[in-house]
């Protein structure tokens, strides 16, 4: 008895994906005529869709090698493979719906432009097609014969006596020394430079600069010549790490271009005003979906999978105050520097310098995104440094991003020192993206400039510390993972001891799901997204702690109640004041009206000896006044495990 071999699990995944992409071609030929009130079912069948490709993508991710019924050539490219075509899918899918609800724009313009930049998506995965009736050990050997006689063309283009190429997409000179030329177009190479962009001469007699990934071999047999645009096409998307937009003659169609696709960076880009490399910051869009990844957030008791207690906050009833949680890796990391950071156009006015931290392990955050602000010389613009201020956020452009490894590849920490960390441009989710293109491409051959171009990349310095026996037991009192600014250490565990007496210690039974009254708890989160008044509770603590006695310092609750009156006498009587102005994320009018207000309160609350006078005054005025204020509802607040039912 004869018979197939099972299809493995990849395969199934593959044979799903072209499924999905011929559904996404069809729905894109629909759209590009829509009938009258067609519209919103093509933008619920496009939802639809994109819910089946990243249902794909994740089974994609899921995949194994191990999960294979029979050995699989080239497994971990066929998967990346698979990954590039759920991705532009996916992409195409999120635009087109864009498109859609478009009352405004022209539907057919917008797929056309679509289907202009993503030629490759219809011929990609084309060999996968082939080989579906094949058996495995047949899929296996065309393949790789596939991939030798790609390699081969990729060498013959390579070649130095191949002067004649042909172009197989068009492209737009994006600046000066660059040639613009159309697909299908007869290129004569003057020079193949390392970095992969030639000195091209076409049919007029015109010189520049081309980019590599867009020619092919000129076969004189017009097969071949087809079989080698579509090869190249696939690659094409790496051009030099990013996209290509063609300029039009008009700004503002470039603009409603951008407004049409989501994407203004890509506008900025397009017109000169920033750096290829330049993206919508990704942490800064992670920040606003929500409080998932504020500090504000992380601070919070954590629930065990059952949610009836709390994993990271338990009672010692010995020394009447909480458990320290033992973490393997404490590290003091400090910013030192960022160099050489390119500067955007004159047309966009820069409101803020700053980096944003996180844990990250290739795929998903794993912490709370801290910021830090950056001081800079109007001198030297394009080197930032730090002060130890912490800083919150708002709408921005990534200049680029860099991962730091904690641990060596057999498990051990990384060791203490200085790091300079090459910025990547793009997005964490994006490879080989540089900040700056035009850097590198317009860099000499020699090793000399080489290494000067190399001195001009935009670099972040940082420095890894390790910390002291005790300035770890002090930091265990904290959340497992956090991160922050060592000057608030001692507030955070101020706010963390006062948490667990009222959780643990004071709580009628650990069932009690009742609203606490406790103006800090209710309030304090508040502060950790208005770093000026972190800075003045911090000052006012400072001030305060200075006049204590040495015994007095070593009493924890003593210090407890002093702390509480601090509190009361400094930051929460301001966070209801009409006198201090909303927030505002680098905004130096309203920065400056709120440090003013926060400096002459903190001022006559000294004077006055606490913030009684200041509350009770008819000169002043509060917002009216909410339960909210002095009641902290922990169910509300704390963080359900990811494993929790």
């Amino acid at each position: 008895m004869s018979g197939r071999r099972a299809r493995g699990p990849l395969q199934r995944v593959q044979r799903c994906s072209r499924d999905l992409r011929a559904q996404v071609e069809a729905l894109r030929a629909e759209s590009a005529a829509p009938a009258p009130g067609q519209r919103k079912a093509l933008s619920q069948r496009c939802m639809q869709l994109k819910k089946l490709v990243d249902e794909n993508t994740d089974a994609l991710h899921n995949l194994k090698k191990a999960d294979e019924p029979a050995p699989v050539g080239n497994y971990n490219r066929r998967k990346e493979e698979e990954e590039k075509l759920l991705l532009k899918l996916s992409q195409q899918l999120q635009k087109l719906v864009l498109v859609l609800d478009q009352d405004n724009v022209t539907t057919n313009y917008a797929v056309d432009e679509e289907h202009q930049k993503n030629p490759q998506a219809e011929d990609e995965n084309e060999e996968d097609e082939n080989e579906e009736e094949d058996e495995s050990e047949d899929e296996e050997r065309s393949e790789e014969e596939d991939s030798e006689e790609a390699d081969d063309d990729d060498k013959l283009l390579d070649d130095p006596n191949v002067k004649e190429c042909i172009a197989v997409g068009n492209f737009s000179a994006q600046q000066e020394g660059d040639l613009t030329f159309t697909k299908g177009e007869v290129l004569l190479i003057h020079d193949k430079k390392v970095d992969g962009w030639w000195v091209a001469e076409n049919s007029k007699g015109e010189r520049g600069l081309v980019p590599r990934t867009y020619l092919a071999v000129r076969y004189k047999d017009a097969d071949s010549q087809e079989q080698s645009e579509e090869h190249i096409e696939v690659v094409d998307e790496t051009a030099d790490g990013t996209e290509i937009k063609k300029r039009t003659d008009s700004h503002w169609s470039a603009v409603r271009r951008a407004i049409t696709e989501n994407d203004t960076v890509e506008v900025l880009a397009t017109i000169g005003a920033v750096p290829a490399g330049f993206r919508q910051s990704t942490l800064f869009q992670l920040l606003e979906e929500g409080n998932q990844f504020r500090s504000s957030y992380f601070l919070q008791p954590e629930l065990t999978p059952s949610q009836l207690a709390f994993k990271d906050l338990v009672w010692n009833s010995e020394k009447n105050t909480i458990y320290p949680r033992p973490t393997r890796v404490s590290l003091v990391v400090t910013l030192c520097s960022c160099k050489m950071i390119p500067l955007p156009g004159v047309s966009i006015q820069v409101l803020s310098r700053h980096v944003r931290l996180c844990l990250f392990d290739g795929n998903q955050v794993l912490s709370n995104i801290h910021t830090v602000r950056a001081t800079w010389q109007p001198k030297n613009p394009q080197m930032w440094t730090f002060s130890p201020r912490a800083t919150g956020e708002r709408g921005e452009l990534s200049c680029g991003w860099a991962f730091l490894k904690l641990f060596t590849s057999n498990g051990m920490p990384v060791p203490s020192k200085m790091y300079e960390l090459l910025l990547n441009g793009g997005t964490p989710y994006e490879r080989g993206v540089e900040v700056d293109p035009s850097i590198s491409r317009r860099a000499g051959s020699g090793v000399f400039h080489q290494f000067i171009t190399l001195k001009k990349q935009p670099v972040l310095a940082v420095k890894l510390q390790s910390l002291s026996v005790q300035s770890k037991d002090i930091l265990n009192l904290l959340p497992e993972t956090l991160i922050g600014s060592m000057c608030y250490i001692h507030i955070l565990i101020f706010y963390r001891q006062i948490l667990g007496d009222a959780l643990l210690k004071d709580s009628i039974s650990m069932q009690s799901a009742d609203l606490i009254f406790n103006p800090i708890l209710a309030t304090f989160p508040q502060l950790m997204d208005e770093p000026d008044l972190m800075d003045a509770l911090r000052s006012a603590w400072a001030d305060k702690e200075r006049t204590l006695k040495r015994s007095e310092k070593r009493d924890q609750e003593f210090l407890k109640s002093v702390f509480v009156l601090v509190y009361h006498n400094s930051v929460f009587p301001l966070l209801h004041s009409t006198f201090l102005p909303d927030y505002k994320w680098a905004e130096e009018e309203s920065e400056a009206s709120r440090w003013k207000a926060i400096a002459d309160f903190l001022k006559k609350s000294r004077e006055n000896d606490g913030a009684l006078q200041y509350l009770l005054s008819s000169e002043n005025t509060h917002k009216a006044f909410d339960i909210s204020e002095l009641t902290y509802d922990f169910l509300g607040e704390v963080r359900k495990n990811s494993a929790g039912v």
